[in-house]
């Protein structure tokens, strides 16, 4: 029995895509940067079928390729370009997997499958009463799996931690079919090795996850949220150390560029949001509470009500879309960094990068948005080439000297497979090399991702 008959019979017909107009969606990632071949698209329904359909690419020595919502920055949802033919991995979609289970009111905790979407189980969490920590603008098409593979991060983490912080427990598939599963979340559960931690950030590479119990949280009783204008990286983390008042809590503090901000204006139809047009930067503001310690002078804005709240939100989370307008304008494409910075040499870092990028004749327009409270900046670089990675390559150069990391949370993937020595020792990296195939000994799952073949 070749291989895609034996898949048809595990997930039926409807579900096995092999024509290459059928499967353009699953290889494709929508930076435009990344792309590669498929043996097939196999979409499996629960765990048993992921099992199952992985126990025969095992056998077959078929490569697999897990993937979410195939919202990656870094190339880490699709096939990797280079793939020999025969090689092509069955991408492994697994966005079936998409049930919630009930959340437990007692002890805070909320499983569900790999596929549900990252809005879904925020929803569900939000309608038991509680929330779930993790937070970003892809939440309406980022699977849960997906942002547990890449230990996502975004706005809510100097509140309540990246993804790993929210894992209570996960259910996952070796690369030979073998299901691991530990679904109870106990508060308490020091038996062996943590392999929720180990699978949380592995992007695939070592199995693949189908559910996963999560932590949630008591919501904030109410947040005052406001837009201000700073000079620069410095102010606005002065701003932030004294914003928070006494026994309050900062829920998200969010720098944008001016320009990125000028470019959501124009294609959003939404107005300066500020008296003020030559700050050089916005800073958006989150507070537990019903008030924000601001300098007297300060141009800023508070959102009113529901309405004002979800439109000053707009300016930052239109920031990657104003990216892909920017790189348009010049018939280009977007090449997009996400470093992280300790935070008393962030300020220093973004003085020096800043002239180097301005200084490259292939970047033809740039600004940076992100996390300034955790030191998490994101670049978006417009170049004419997909393949020129010297922009990259300056910046996560100047990351290192500054003692960053390269990845603050959108993982290595494809983009950054030749950078992960700037910040990762050899000691390192060869305990990670041991791990991945103490997991995945034939290699197969994943190939291209993290490591190269």
């Amino acid at each position: 029995m070749d291989l895609v008959t034996e898949l048809t019979a595990i997930v039926g017909a409807e579900h096995v895509l092999t024509d290459p107009a059928t499967t353009a969606s699953y290889t494709h990632d929508w930076t435009s940067r990344f792309s590669g071949d498929a043996f097939a698209v196999v979409r499996p329904g629960d765990a048993s079928e992921v099992a199952a359909v992985m126990a025969a690419c095992e056998r077959a020595g078929r490569p697999m390729h897990p993937q979410g919502g195939n919202t990656s920055l870094v190339g880490g949802g699709v096939p990797a370009g280079s793939t020999a033919a025969d090689r092509a991995p069955v991408v492994i979609s697994m966005t079936r997997l998409d049930w919630i289970g009930e959340v437990d009111t007692r002890g805070g905790l909320l499983t569900a499958g790999a596929g549900a979407t990252l809005a879904a189980v925020q929803r569900a969490a939000r309608d038991a009463g509680w929330m779930y920590g993790v937070d970003i603008a892809a939440r309406e098409s980022a699977t849960i799996g997906g942002t547990v593979a890449t230990n996502a991060g975004g706005i809510r983490v100097c509140a309540f931690g990246m993804t790993r912080h929210q894992i209570a427990g996960v259910e996952a598939v070796l690369a030979d079919g073998t299901v691991i599963s530990h679904l109870a979340g106990l508060p308490k559960d020091n038996t062996g090795y943590d392999l929720a931690g180990l699978l949380t950030g592995s992007e695939g590479t070592l199995a693949v996850i189908t559910a996963v119990a999560l932590r949630l949280h008591r919501p904030p009783g109410g947040s005052t949220l406001v837009l201000l204008g700073v000079d620069d990286i410095a102010t606005a983390q002065d701003v932030i150390a004294t914003a928070v008042p006494a026994g309050g809590r900062l829920l998200a503090a969010e720098v944008m560029d001016r320009l990125g901000v000028q470019i959501v204006c124009e294609f959003a139809g939404l107005p300066w949001p500020l008296r003020g047009r030559d700050w050089s930067q916005l800073l958006l503001l989150e507070v537990e509470g019903d008030e924000v310690v601001l300098p007297s002078d300060v141009d800023a804005v508070v959102a009113s009500d529901a309405t004002d709240y979800a439109r000053l939100w707009r300016y930052r989370e239109h920031q990657s879309e104003a990216a892909a307008i920017m790189a348009a304008r010049i018939g280009g494409v977007v090449h997009k960094l996400d470093v992280s910075v300790p935070l008393p040499r962030l300020a220093a870092f973004v003085g020096a990068m800043r002239p180097v990028l301005a200084g490259l004749p292939s970047v033809q327009e740039f600004y940076l948005f992100g996390h300034i409270a955790d030191g998490n900046l994101h670049l978006e670089i417009a170049e004419p080439d997909a393949i020129d990675d010297s922009a990259t390559a300056a910046v996560l150069g100047l990351v290192a000297e500054f003692g960053g990391s390269i990845s603050a949370e959108h993982g290595i993937g494809q983009a950054k497979v030749r950078y992960l020595g700037l910040t990762r020792s050899e000691a390192e990296l060869a305990a990670m090399r041991s791990i991945k195939t103490a997991l995945d000994p034939a290699g197969l799952l994943a190939p291209g991702v993290i490591f190269s073949r």
